[in-house]
């Protein structure tokens, strides 16, 4: 493996202008700058990160912990976590929690024992059930900075990247109204997330807010043990007159327009639908449903952005990014 000390005797300078040459110091000449990164590059010079971790007390790397890997929305946001720490020099070492407080918990505890210099987390559904909290307090407290994304929890104080739930579900469902639906159905198969929470609390004040909107709201919960599918088949036979649908997760909104068809509504005349999903579901759909966008690249994108200042500059600020959805409107809205 090529030095930094092996750069310097072939160029006849010293070590330390090798090094700033390669971090482009104002200090050293650009012509000095453009030979040192021209012989680095020939003789494939790679930084030893174990010797600039030692040296820093720094590791540039990053531990990411998400609740689901097989969930579309975490993988895109994987994606750009990836990209942009990498973009920033840091690696990053992936944990997946399948939704368990205990492993969250463990997670945390083997990377914080000097392996990353920060993380980016989005909570287990165990975890915010059971609303247990103190495991994030002990990261903190060894001076390791958190960025919590999507599932979140307020009474934590560190920094977050978040989407306006609240008002994207707000957004779609006074479409449905506007549209002139008269009985617009919620279905939900993450009520007890808080992302959950917050997406059924902008439906109903959508609905309250509307005074031309008379009828009771209709709630479909699906539980993890309950069968998705027939769930809301039932709901569509128990409830003939429902004429729009906003979905608040990646899978019911795609099961609702299967199974309309299936029964025989005209889609969007009859029954209007809203999925709350990137794109990964339009492939898979006829006629292209309308979703709301979470701009998954976005959030990932702004976690590392945010963790690395807390890291590299040690700012002292707790941020809370909203990052802003968008309503695609398709063929299964009018």
């Amino acid at each position: 493996m090529v030095t930094l000390k092996q750069l310097a005797q072939q160029l006849n300078v010293s070590v330390s202008t090798v090094s700033k040459a390669l971090h482009d110091s104002e200090e050293i000449s650009p012509e000095t700058i453009k030979r040192v990164k021209v012989l680095a590059k020939h003789l494939n010079y790679k930084p030893n990160k174990i010797a600039l971790s030692l040296k820093n007390s720094k590791t540039k790397s990053i531990g990411v912990i998400v609740p689901n890997i097989l969930n579309h929305f975490f993988a895109k946001v994987l994606y750009a976590i990836e990209k942009e720490a990498s973009k920033k020099g840091y690696d990053i070492i992936i944990c997946i929690s399948n939704e368990k407080l205990e492993k969250e918990l463990k997670s945390l505890e083997i990377l914080a024992n000097g392996s990353v210099d920060g993380f980016i987390i989005s909570i287990s559904e165990e975890t915010q059930i059971k609303n247990k909290l103190s495991h994030f307090e002990s990261i903190l407290n060894q001076k390791l900075p958190i960025v919590m994304f999507d599932r979140i929890s307020e009474n934590v104080n560190c920094d977050k990247v978040i989407i306006d739930d609240i008002g994207a579900i707000y957004k779609a469902t006074n479409h449905l109204i506007k549209e002139g639906r008269k009985n617009i159905a919620l279905i939900s198969n993450i009520e007890e997330l808080s992302v959950g929470k917050l997406r059924t609390e902008g439906y109903l004040n959508a609905l309250n807010d509307a005074k031309q909107y008379k009828n009771n709201p209709i709630i479909l919960n699906i539980n993890k043990s309950e069968d998705i599918e027939t769930k809301i088949e039932q709901l569509l036979i128990d409830n003939k007159k429902i004429d729009g649908i906003i979905s608040i997760d990646n899978i019911t909104g795609v099961v609702a327009l299967n199974k309309a068809l299936k029964l025989g509504k005209k889609i969007p005349k009859e029954l209007s639908i809203i999925g709350f999903s990137d794109e990964n579901v339009l492939h898979f759909t006829e006629p292209k449903l309308s979703t709301i966008s979470q701009h998954s690249l976005d959030i990932g994108e702004k976690s590392v952005k945010i963790l690395v200042d807390k890291i590299e500059k040690n700012k002292s600020e707790i941020l809370t990014k909203v990052i802003n959805t968008k309503l695609v409107l398709r063929q299964t809205t009018l």
